[in-house]
C-alpha cells in the first residue's frame, strides 16, 4: 500500500490531516512492539534505560493521538504506516546481526534516530495543517509530541556522542 490507500478521498486538507493522524496512530503503536526488543538488545545501560524511557513516552503520545480522534470524531484505526514498518524492520535487522555488542548498540542509535525523524516530520506536518485549519488544541497536542520526539532524538545522538560510536569504533573486527 501507498501513501493512501486506493478507496482514500483526499478532497481537503481536514482529509489529508485525518489520514496523517492515522498513519501516525499506526506508527506509534509499531514503535510501541518494537522498543522493548531494542531496549532487551541494547548492550549500553543508559541506552537501554533511554529506549525504556522512550516506550513510556510513545504509549503517552499514542493517547494524545486517541484524544486528538476524539475531539476530530475519526476513527484512528484501519491505518498501516509502511514507512515505520520498514523502520522497524532495518531496527530487527540490527538486532538480528552478527556483530559486538558495541556495534549493535552504535546501529540501535541509527535505527532509532531513523525513527525519531520520521516522527519529527510526520507531527510537524500534522500540525502545521491542524494550525491551517485553525484546530489550535489539536495542534497543541500535536505539538508537545513534536517536541518529544525532538528531545529522544537530542538524547539518543547525545548517547551515540557521548561514548557508544567511540566503543564501537574500538571494537576489534575478527578475521575473516
Amino acid at each position: 500500500m501507498g501513501i493512501f490507500s486506493k478507496s482514500e478521498k483526499m478532497l481537503s486538507l481536514e482529509d489529508l490531516l485525518h489520514h496523517e493522524l492515522r498513519d501516525l496512530y499506526s506508527a506509534e503503536s509499531q514503535l510501541i512492539e518494537a522498543l522493548p526488543k531494542m531496549e532487551e538488545s541494547a548492550n549500553d545501560p543508559a541506552l537501554k534505560q533511554a529506549f525504556h524511557m522512550h516506550l513510556e513516552e510513545t504509549r503517552g503520545q499514542r493517547e494524545r493521538l486517541v484524544q486528538i480522534g476524539k475531539i476530530l470524531n475519526i476513527d484512528m484505526d484501519g491505518e498501516k504506516c509502511d514507512a515505520m514498518a520498514g523502520l522497524v524492520k532495518e531496527g530487527q535487522e540490527i538486532i538480528k546481526s552478527k556483530s559486538s555488542p558495541e556495534v549493535r548498540d552504535a546501529g540501535l542509535i541509527g535505527a532509532a534516530q531513523r525513527v525519531e525523524h520520521y516522527e519529527i516530520a510526520g507531527y510537524g506536518t500534522a500540525n502545521n495543517f491542524a494550525r491551517q485549519l485553525g484546530l489550535t488544541e489539536v495542534s497543541s497536542l500535536l505539538s508537545a509530541t513534536e517536541d518529544e520526539e525532538k528531545m529522544a532524538d537530542e538524547k539518543l545522538n547525545n548517547l551515540a556522542k557521548g561514548g557508544i560510536n567511540e566503543k564501537a569504533k574500538n571494537t576489534v573486527r575478527d578475521k575473516i
